[in-house]
């Protein structure tokens, strides 16, 4: 089938229906004797005539009533989706796909999704929590949330969080065993959850902030883990002083699972980014959640540090 057989096909259906030039004329947005050539020019690519006209009227032939008949419900499906993609940019429907960092399904999709969900019903959203790199176009996903640093040069980024505090946190059971660090050196007689990125990458040293300086302390401990799901589990069952993002922490902090330990000397990350591919036609439910979550995206004062969940491996945050 040839790309211009459709286009002639629907001429076709248009003046079959009105058997009228000029009716089908208008409704096609060209003029009759354009028409007219169309359908003189389909007939002779099929070697069939399909419309008796003279300048008075327009009719079928038979073999153009049994063309029409089996038409008619192609035209009607191609009409019809057609439509449904217009009524999307009106009403947001169908699935959203969104791949996303551990960071970003606590700080980003948890707070909202409830309420996306209620104020737009025709979207099934599928969110994929990842904390390694992919191509989201390959892999398609409508867009993902991440630091800065895991976007690719040539997506759309939108910011949709101020900068990310960062939490150093226990477990009461640990800390009735241990007394709490007063200071970021005191954690060197402490246990702590180790994170290491890449297989055999380094050890992730932690940020502080001292004395108006950043500054980075290795820790140890007896456990290593490369999840930050693992390094709260760890944290939880006691097993030592846990650095996470205070997004992650938040629930087990609200359950007194966890309590925060230097709080005046954790800083803050740079903040989470939604990011996608091409500027032009935005899906509507992706804009949609765009709208929703991009007024959390103004940043707030204060400096922000590079993720420290990232080192060894782009983008891991």
């Amino acid at each position: 089938m040839r790309r211009s057989d459709l286009a002639d096909l629907t001429a076709f259906v248009a003046v079959a229906e009105h058997l009228s030039f000029r009716a089908a004329a208008t409704r096609l947005g060209v003029t009759p004797s354009a028409l007219s050539h169309t359908i003189r020019q389909l007939e002779e690519r099929l070697g069939v005539r399909l419309l008796n006209r003279t300048t008075r009227s327009v009719s079928l032939t038979d073999a153009g009533l049994r063309l029409l008949e089996r038409l008619r419900p192609a035209i009607d499906q191609i009409a019809g989706a057609l439509q449904d993609l217009d009524q999307e940019r009106q009403r947001p429907f169908g699935r959203l796909r969104l791949n996303v960092t551990p960071i970003a399904a606590a700080a980003v999709i948890a707070p909202v999704w409830a309420r996306f969900l209620m104020t737009y019903p025709d979207v099934q959203l599928e969110v994929w929590e990842d904390p390694r790199p992919i191509d989201i176009v390959a892999e398609r996903f409508d867009a993902g949330i991440a630091l800065r640093e895991r976007v690719a040069a040539d997506m759309i980024a939108v910011r949709v969080t101020g900068p990310l505090k960062l939490a150093v946190v226990a477990a009461p059971t640990y800390l009735a065993r241990r007394r709490a660090p007063r200071t970021p050196d005191d954690l060197a007689r402490h246990s702590c959850i180790q994170f290491r990125v890449a297989v055999n990458g380094p050890i992730v040293e932690w940020p502080f902030q001292i004395k108006g300086r950043s500054r980075r302390i290795a820790v140890k401990g007896p456990v290593i883990v490369n999840s930050i799901p693992l390094i709260l589990r760890a944290a939880v069952d006691g097993l030592g002083i846990a650095l996470t993002a205070e997004a992650d922490a938040k629930p087990f902090l609200s359950s007194g699972q966890l309590v925060s330990v230097l709080e005046n000397w954790t800083p803050s990350l740079e903040g989470l980014f939604l990011y996608y591919s091409g500027r032009r036609q935005v899906p509507g439910a992706l804009r949609a959640f765009i709208d929703m979550v991009g007024a959390a995206g103004k940043p707030k004062s204060g400096r922000a540090l590079k993720n420290p969940f990232a080192e060894g491996v782009k983008g891991a945050g």
